[in-house]
């Protein structure tokens, strides 16, 4: 190891770590702030002058390190006026940090509560639909299928996708965390032969998904307004919404149990609708 690193790793105490520590977080959701936004290139403008300064001062150019210093007690203004909004951004994501995971929980029960919402009007309505909620296994190669959308999950956005004659209509949404990533999303098909007599495409779509992946996935019927949900290659048929509220909450807030029935048992039983 070479001298120098090991007198800088000798100096290293847990404050300096923690100090870095907090120093990069924030400096990493400030640049989250700003990716792909107007003051991107403003950011770029300030380090090119900041460039500039060091290179006066290195290489003894007087005039140009007298002009940039004078311009530095104005700078700091200047970046609040020009990056307030991306401020106040950089605020809200600390504000929507998962302290200790409550931050989280709270952020998942509104969800909940929007997808319940969505699926009761459209149940309501008798207008198709399929959501699919992504957990632990990604589900990136399908949302790259659909149409990108990264927008916060809302009960409107939901319907307005599913609509009927709409032109995200077919296909599925897919729901990451607390964004909805895509819509007309195309999903794998059940091969289960069973599954395959009694059930329409947005059912096996349904089952299709959550065998290749832990994802939960909820389909409502054109034909009866009837609920139906996915999960490990099984679907229970005809939900209630506490039902669905139940089967979302265990798997947004908590990890599923694994003595809980297994919802074939309920669609072997039952008759479903053929959509």
């Amino acid at each position: 190891m070479p001298p120098a690193l090991a007198l800088a790793l000798s100096k290293l105490t847990v404050k300096s770590v923690l100090d870095i520590v907090i120093v990069a977080v924030l400096t990493y959701q400030f640049v989250l702030s700003i990716r792909d936004r107007h003051a991107a290139p403003i950011l770029t403008g300030i380090c090119v002058l900041a460039a500039l300064y060091m290179g006066a001062v290195w290489l003894q150019l007087e005039l140009l390190r007298a002009m940039l210093s004078a311009l530095g007690p104005y700078l700091a203004i200047a970046v609040i006026v020009m990056f307030q909004s991306e401020i106040r951004l950089l605020l809200a994501r600390i504000g929507r940090f998962r302290w200790l995971g409550v931050g989280g929980r709270l952020e998942r029960r509104e969800i909940v509560d929007d997808i319940v919402l969505a699926v009761q009007q459209m149940s309501e309505s008798k207008v198709g639909a399929l959501i699919v909620v992504e957990r632990g296994i990604g589900l990136r190669t399908f949302v790259e299928s659909g149409v990108a959308m990264n927008a916060l999950v809302s009960r409107d956005l939901l319907c307005s996708i599913f609509q009927c004659g709409g032109a995200l209509h077919d296909g599925a949404a897919i729901i990451q965390g607390d964004r909805l990533a895509a819509a007309a999303c195309f999903l794998p098909l059940t091969t289960n032969p069973v599954m395959a007599r009694r059930l329409g495409t947005r059912h096996r779509a349904a089952i299709g998904v959550t065998e290749e992946s832990d994802a939960l996935a909820i389909a409502v019927s054109e034909e009866t307004g009837q609920i139906s949900v996915a999960v490990r290659g099984d679907l229970e048929p005809d939900v209630s919404l506490e039902r669905l509220r139940e089967w979302l909450t265990r798997y947004t807030l908590g990890r599923p149990q694994a003595t809980e029935a297994h919802p074939r048992a309920v669609s072997n039983r039952r008759g479903h609708e053929t959509e």
